[in-house]
């Protein structure tokens, strides 16, 4: 089985309208909206959910009036400040670190897990979907990222089918690193601006340190060709392929309101026969080539 993982330095860089294009153009795939945070690709694909669970977290701390003392120690403890003179928890504030539950004296603070959002099993016009959405201002990302990552493989499975297309989340944290273990391709999207190339230096350096095969896409490149030669230049001198560029086009705008790919709204344009020779140059890499 392989798995594309589709990644940006930064946010909008076109990541989820090309994830979305990809999945029109494979014949038979699974897909995985692994941007938890901020997850969008649902609003290309319009998900019809056949299954949905709740994701449980972390806790938030909980004081029990009835056996609270008084004596502070917690609100001398939280480095967060999250515990008021009341002794009432601001929930917004607790980290959840669960360090005043560890030294109250009187073991008098609960820390129950909390829903932190809901995942989903859909099934779209590509195929069936993993996806997910975390609840507003929710920790735990990374855990849910590996839990649709997870499920998406076992329905792949289940399926029997052989490819998994993952919309990843931007930048290079937690959410990322979730991401991109066990990936068989990673797709860097790249736009050719000061911050898209600092950004998508440090996707590079992520992904290098996990040792996992990637690619970079430059999306927009038209946008600023001296910008995108400097892409290319560090592609180069990092040794990772370049698999295409694609130009600007409002079309994507236009085929988003349409709840559509660009592949659908306008399958002739000049961005669409990029988008397939991108999708093609992906799919002959040596990582997707080679038997797992």
């Amino acid at each position: 089985m392989k798995e594309i993982v589709i990644l940006s330095g930064k946010g909008g860089t076109g990541k989820t309208s090309l994830t979305a294009s990809f999945a029109i153009l494979a014949e038979k795939c699974l897909l995985c909206d692994a941007d938890v945070d901020a997850a969008d690709l649902h609003l290309l694909m319009q998900p019809h959910i056949n299954k949905q669970t709740d994701f449980q977290g972390g806790g938030v701390a909980q004081i029990v009036t009835d056996k609270c003392t008084g004596c502070g120690t917690c609100i001398d403890m939280c480095r967060w400040s999250a515990i008021g003179p009341d002794f009432v928890v601001n929930e917004i504030d607790c980290e959840g670190c669960g360090v005043c539950v560890d030294f109250c004296p009187e073991q008098a603070i609960d820390f129950p897990t909390k829903i932190c959002g809901q995942w989903f099993i859909s099934d779209t016009r590509c195929g069936p979907m993993v996806h997910a959405r975390l609840g507003i201002a929710e920790e735990n990302s990374g855990k849910l990222v590996t839990l649709v990552r997870h499920e998406a493989r076992r329905l792949a499975e289940e399926r029997g089918l052989q490819l998994i297309i993952t919309d990843g989340p931007p930048g290079v944290g937690c959410p990322v690193i979730a991401s991109v273990g066990g990936a068989t391709c990673v797709v860097i999207v790249a736009e050719p601006t000061v911050s898209g190339i600092h950004d998508m230096a440090r996707a590079m350096e992520l992904c290098r340190h996990f040792k996992v095969p990637v690619v970079i896409c430059i999306n927009k490149f038209d946008l600023n060709t001296d910008n995108t030669l400097k892409i290319e230049k560090m592609a180069h001198e990092e040794e990772i392929p370049v698999v295409g560029r694609i130009p600007f086009d409002s079309t994507f705008t236009l085929a988003m309101v349409e709840g559509k790919t660009l592949m659908e709204f306008d399958g002739s344009g000049s961005a669409a026969k990029q988008i397939e020779n991108v999708w093609s140059a992906i799919l002959n890499t040596p990582a997707m080539t080679t038997s797992n």
